[in-house]
């Protein structure tokens, strides 16, 4: 497989062969999403109104970690992006009425992806030297893909790059630059995304 996802005999899934120091990385990765993103909301009573709970609100003000404005985006651009131009002031009052309403539910799944990748690294052993198997089926893929993406959203605004810098920005890097080891984890992350979605 050499670290890249394949897909599995007969369909239905993908399966990637990591070695220990893999896994390591990767589950690390994932638990520090789970740091960034933030512990979940508390379980609802039995007795808790679910039309309540259905229209909970979240918070209104984008994050101050740029991380987290990566992987949660105000949905209205400012007055110099895309589409017709309005007042700022009203694009922020959008921008908090959409972010009221979505992002906690946002922030769950973003938790959920995260946790499947850690759960399906903790079942695996590599034999000695070699590499362990994972097989991802059902829901699984989706959640890796959806997990993948946001740790290289994460990295892309710790490196502060962005789509347009990237090329440049990292392949140049020389060997004794401080911020190397997160650009190789960076550009690892894009190639197992990409074979994944290949594979999908």
């Amino acid at each position: 497989m050499g670290g890249t996802f394949q897909p599995l005999k007969g369909g239905g899934g993908a399966a990637i062969a990591l070695d220990g120091i893999e896994i390591s990385i990767l589950r690390s990765l994932a638990v520090q999403m789970l740091e960034l993103i933030g512990p979940g909301e508390p379980e609802p009573a039995e007795d808790a109104d679910p039309l309540a709970a259905l229209f909970a609100e979240g918070p209104s003000e984008p994050p101050s970690d740029p991380a987290l404005a990566r992987l949660f985006p105000d949905a209205y651009g400012g007055p110099d992006g895309p589409g017709p131009k309005e007042d700022p002031e009203e694009l922020r009052a959008h921008s908090a009425e959409f972010r009221r309403f979505t992002e906690t539910d946002l922030r769950t799944r973003k938790r959920e992806d995260a946790l499947a990748v850690v759960r399906s690294l903790d079942g695996l052993t590599p034999a000695g030297d070699g590499a362990a198997v994972l097989e991802l089926t059902g829901e699984l893929p989706l959640r890796w893909l959806g997990a993948l993406n946001d740790l290289r959203l994460t990295l892309a605004a710790r490196l502060d790059i962005t789509e347009d810098d990237e090329s440049a920005v990292l392949f140049r890097l020389p060997d004794d630059d401080p911020r190397k080891p997160m650009v190789m984890a960076y550009l690892w992350l894009g190639g197992l995304q990409e074979t994944l979605i290949e594979t999908l």
